[in-house]
């Protein structure tokens, strides 16, 4: 697969000019002219780096798992350039360090935004902001599949249901991930029709919601959710982002279902269910559509809420957005399955040495293999790793000035690539005001976060081992 790298990489430079000619068409047709002349330029450097790297790819062909991560680290860091370039030439004098930060929360499907208020925003460039998102959300599910046997190589044999990893098929593949992704795009957009939101707003949140993003074309939801059906049925499109897109192919295109590979959603649906019943018994029937609409909102690490919230739960959700959706969905998170399978190993070999006479099977429900220990230690690995980042982070924004408590906060909804908002008591951070060195550690790790720290290190151990 390693020889058609530069060939995606491309693909996606190619995929950002077309969007982007689409916002110039957009723009002539409704006769939004105030920020046309930044997508023009863009569009030209997007096509043009896009059809170089496709050409010259023959010369850089290298069959290893460092080019793998390097190009995925490449595509995060260069990509949102060509998406900054619309910002950047508007007319609403962003600074090139702002256009990049407001670039990359969007192509990370975080939702951390430099604009105060999106009110009196040229709608052409609304749209370009949550397209950044939508194509960043495409980006993550190619990096998966790129990077997935330092991920998971037990999802790596499920997915052969799926999608094939012969390197010959790769471009048949990739076109039938893009198909389906399309497709939950336009399904999001037709519940939100139904519900009565405009054409515009349905099409952007459509676009935000399936990649997991948080970037709203108006500033308040209030009066799109005027009543708890429309909640209800905006908190079930939030879900698209949570469960594995492969879902809805799984249960209604495949004849010979994949159970194996439904068994992550299972335990996803399980989880969700028990949340959403233990919210209902402490908190009461009082406002129960607005906590459905919090839990949803946190677990498929969108992060968006449509009016304030009591701050005594932020806590419980921020547990939530830790935690994340399935794996080879767009949502950021640990993964439930990869905790799950964790405790149950560890409860198994703690019960061992207590009870060393009793043989403890190491299996998950509705699984027949084993919990390989391999396995066992990347998933141990990966909390550490969250652990270290969070540490890391929330020092260097303590000693930036921000609180103690925000710090914590915005450190998880960075890594976690989740926006903030009154669900977790952040609504009142502006993204503008910081300091240039506090953006750039943001950037730095809404990056980390799709990625992986995992990845980072490996590159680490090449350059520092080696021999």
């Amino acid at each position: 697969m390693s020889k058609y790298s530069l060939i995606s990489l491309g693909s996606f430079f190619l995929l950002i000019s077309f969007l982007l000619f689409l916002n110039i068409i957009y723009s002539y047709y409704f006769n939004f002219y105030l920020n046309i002349n930044g997508y023009l330029p863009s569009m030209i450097v997007s096509l043009l780096v896009g059809v170089n790297l496709i050409i010259f790819r023959k010369k850089y062909i290298y069959n290893s798992i460092y080019w793998k991560i390097f190009i995925v680290l490449i595509g995060y860091l260069i990509l949102p350039i060509v998406i900054a370039l619309p910002y950047y030439f508007s007319i609403y004098n962003i600074s090139i360090l702002d256009s990049y930060f407001e670039a990359v929360s969007g192509f990370t499907s975080t939702g951390f935004t430099i604009f105060e208020s999106v009110k009196y925003i040229d709608p052409s460039l609304l749209i370009w902001r949550s397209t950044s998102q939508w194509i960043g959300g495409l980006y993550f599910l190619f990096s998966i599949i790129y990077l997935i046997d330092i991920f998971d190589e037990n999802l790596k044999k499920s997915l052969t249901n799926f999608i094939s990893f012969d390197s010959n098929e790769f471009l048949k593949q990739a076109f039938k991930i893009l198909i389906i992704y399309v497709f939950l795009t336009f399904l999001i957009f037709i519940f939100l029709k139904l519900i009565n939101f405009r054409n515009f707003d349905a099409y952007n949140f459509s676009l935000t919601i399936i990649s997991s993003g948080g970037f709203k074309p108006i500033d308040y939801l209030n009066p799109l959710l005027d009543n708890d059906i429309k909640v209800l049925i905006f908190s079930f499109t939030l879900l698209f982002s949570f469960f594995s897109i492969f879902l809805i192919y799984n249960l209604v295109f495949l004849k010979k279902r994949n159970l194996n590979f439904f068994t992550e959603d299972f335990y996803l649906l399980a989880f969700l269910i028990s949340i959403i019943f233990l919210f209902f018994i402490f908190s009461g029937s009082e406002n129960f559509t607005g906590f459905v609409f919090a839990i949803t909102s946190s677990v498929s690490n969108i992060g968006i809420y449509f009016s304030k919230f009591d701050n005594n739960y932020s806590f419980v959700l921020l547990i939530l957005v830790i935690i994340g959706g399935s794996f080879f969905s767009t949502s950021s998170g640990l993964r439930f399955f990869k905790i799950y399978t964790l405790l149950k190993f560890s409860f198994n070999e703690l019960l061992s040495h207590t009870k060393p006479r009793q043989v403890m099977i190491n299996k998950v429900i509705f699984e027949n293999k084993n919990i390989n220990h391999k396995v066992i230690n990347k998933y141990f690995l990966s909390i550490i790793i969250f652990i270290l980042s969070l540490t890391t982070l929330s020092s260097l924004l303590t000693i930036q000035g921000l609180e103690l408590e925000h710090s914590f906060k915005l450190g998880i909804l960075t890594i976690m690539n989740t926006v903030n908002s009154s669900i977790y008591g952040l609504e009142e951070l502006v993204f503008q005001d910081f300091s240039k060195y506090i953006k750039i550690v943001l950037i730095l790790f809404m990056i980390i976060g799709r990625i992986e720290l995992v990845t980072i290190l490996i590159i680490i151990k090449k350059f520092l081992f080696k021999n």
